[in-house]
């Protein structure tokens, strides 16, 4: 139950770690939040939390597998994330909003 619980929680990592970086480019931002303006110390905090939340998703796959099938577990957690992210983003961009609450620029 707890390797269950793990995955899970690398596979959330993933999608946030995915969205993260989508929201760190301006095409993707202007999707979000419309004409708000994109400060580049946000554009560089949104970079980082991506990295970081890949990297963790990454630590607690290795917790749960050996090394050979956790790195295969991760890379298809980053392929769902990926989908999840553009599904997202092609359909309810306005739901990435979640990822960003913490910013102080208006919403759309």
């Amino acid at each position: 139950m707890l390797d269950a619980a793990l995955l899970f929680g690398a596979l959330l990592a993933c999608v946030a770690g995915m969205g993260w970086l989508a929201l760190s480019m301006d095409v993707h931002w202007a999707q979000v939040r419309g004409n708000a303006p994109q400060s580049p110390a946000l554009v560089m905090a949104l970079r980082l939390a991506g990295a970081a939340a890949l990297m963790f998703s990454l630590v607690l796959c290795l917790t749960v597998d050996s090394p050979s099938i956790a790195v295969l577990v991760w890379f298809m957690a980053l392929a769902g994330a990926t989908l999840a992210i553009a599904f997202t983003l092609t359909w309810r961009a306005s739901l990435l909003q979640m990822l960003v609450f913490w910013t102080s620029q208006g919403a759309r």
